[in-house]
């Protein structure tokens, strides 16, 4: 008999109105959909409360993608979910592909299924910004380098869990880079990982960061020294050796 679990699909918002039409594709599926406004507008907002049968944890103003994460997970493990299924509402990840993270649990020889749109072949050069690509497959090889994990997309936000490990991680970063902290960490702590294709979906290759992230340069070294933090006195041993920061 197949193990019955306690599932939560995360869907972090801010502005995303085709929030709703995702929301409704996901909760066929049969799982807690837990939906995270961070700061969008009142319509949006309270849009999000009028939907039954779902959570709805709003900030009142806007904190960052990796504090909805954050805030993710620890709603999880305080309602003793055993898997956290995390999928974004901008349109990059089909509702439909929920279904092969479902499948694969109980996880028995992994704790993170990180989705991956490098597994299978892309014509990044259509498909894909070019600075995304060029600073992901750069801050995908300093993880690798260090960690081991031989990942190929460092910044996939389709990804399950297992909610028992997560009470390992302490995440703090709320910006964009809380990927790359939680990778630090999951090797860190001994956390297996596996990877599964998920499909490359840019709706708007004009889309841009805001602020000192939209220069690619300066996105890039906010990657790196999250990096350094976390690995602290270990990086002039290991990450400065190994010539991983150049």
């Amino acid at each position: 008999m197949m193990e019955k679990t306690k599932n939560l699909v995360a869907i972090p918002v801010f502005n995303e109105s085709d929030v709703y039409d995702i929301i409704q594709k996901v909760k066929k599926y049969s799982v807690d959909v837990l939906a995270l406004d961070d700061g969008s507008t009142e319509d949006i907002g309270n849009g999000l409360k009028d939907i039954h049968d779902i959570y709805v944890i709003r900030h009142k103003r806007n904190l960052g993608y990796g504090k909805t994460i954050i805030d993710a997970f620890r709603f999880a493990i305080d309602n003793t979910y055993d898997y956290l299924v995390t999928i974004d509402a901008d349109g990059q990840h089909e509702p439909e592909e929920i279904q092969q993270f479902l499948s694969r649990i109980p996880f028995r020889d992994y704790d993170i299924l990180s989705g991956s749109r490098y597994l299978l072949p892309v014509n990044v050069d259509q498909e894909v910004p070019h600075d995304r690509y060029r600073i992901n497959r750069e801050v995908t090889r300093i993880l690798n380098d260090i960690t081991g994990f031989r990942i190929t997309d460092a910044f996939c936000g389709f990804k399950a869990y297992k909610v028992e490990k997560l009470k390992d991680l302490t995440l703090t970063e709320h910006g964009y880079g809380m990927p790359v902290q939680l990778w630090i960490q999951a090797w860190k702590k001994g956390l297996e990982i596996r990877e599964l294709p998920v499909k490359l979906i840019y709706k708007d290759l004009t889309k841009r960061f805001h602020g000192n992230l939209e220069d690619a340069q300066k996105r890039l070294e906010y990657y790196k020294n999250i990096i350094k933090t976390e690995l602290k006195d270990m990086y002039s041993d290991a990450g400065k050796k190994k010539g991983l920061f150049t």
